[in-house]
Formats: structure tokens, sequence, C-alpha cells
């Protein structure tokens, strides 16, 4: 009999990005809905999504990565099916929904549960904070250096 390798992985992701210009693009009143099709689509990249969450301007996701298909092959179809689906739902929504950019954090599991939170709590966390605010902290956390002209669009 022959004997396969496996490949494993788990690899938990904090990805974050916002709308074009951080617009307050996505209502209230879709945010769930989009949250499930955004899990429906990491599902269908064999990543497996552990908590999304919306504000107006912005998405926080926390998924576990799959192995069969790259970051950014993952992070272009989130966000193209995602602009998709929202145009469907109302086509008066610009073409060009989010930015061109993102975040992504790798995160230990001693931290998923604190992060779980934290992505939960996104309506009460930026009653004081900005998105930009929060993005370049993240930004600093992870010790990524960034030129700020290249950051927003």
């Amino acid at each position: 009999m022959l004997k396969v390798p496996q490949s494993l992985i788990k690899v938990y992701v904090h990805l974050v990005f916002s709308t074009k210009y951080r617009m307050p693009l996505i209502p209230d009143d879709i945010r769930r809905e989009m949250h499930a099709y955004m899990g429906g689509v990491l599902t269908s990249k064999g990543c497996y999504p552990v908590e999304i969450n919306s504000e107006p301007d912005h998405v926080h996701i926390l998924f576990i990565s799959g192995r069969t298909h790259s970051f950014a092959q993952v992070v272009s179809c989130l966000k193209t099916s995602a602009t998709h689906w929202i145009r469907a739902k109302d086509p008066t929504k610009p073409h060009s929904f989010w930015q061109r950019g993102y975040g992504a954090f790798s995160i230990s599991m001693s931290e998923v549960d604190r992060l779980r939170w934290y992505i939960r709590r996104q309506r009460e966390h930026h009653r004081g904070t900005t998105y930009k605010e929060e993005f370049r902290n993240l930004l600093n956390t992870n010790n990524l250096d960034y030129d700020e002209r290249y950051v927003w669009d």
C-alpha cells in the first residue's frame, strides 16, 4: 500500500479591509446576511470562518486559512464576490466597493477568544476610535512597516 503524506495547516488570520475611501457603504440591515455570505465564500475556498463583523466602513474577519488557495486569491475572491452580492442587493452601490489593499495578521491560538470578543464588539469600540486609528494601531502592534501615502484609498 502506497502511503501519501498529508499537508496539514491551521493558521488563524485576522483580515481587515475597508470600503473605498472608508465611505459608510455597509448598511445595518444587510450586515448579518453579508457576514454569512462572506463566510460561505471563505468556506468555498477551503477556509474556515471563525468570526466576521463589520461597521459601515470596514470589515474584520477571523478565519483559519485553507491550504489549497493562496491568501491573495482568497482575499480577491472574497472582496469581488461580496461586491457582486452587495450590488445585487442595491444596484446603486459603486462598482469599486472595497479599498484595494487590506491588512492581514497571524493570530496565535491563545489569542483567538480575545480577538473574537474584539471583533464582536466593533460597534462599541468605534464609539471612541476611528477606523484609521484602529488600522494604524494594528499595523504598529504587528510591527509592520508601512507608507501612509499608500495605506488609504
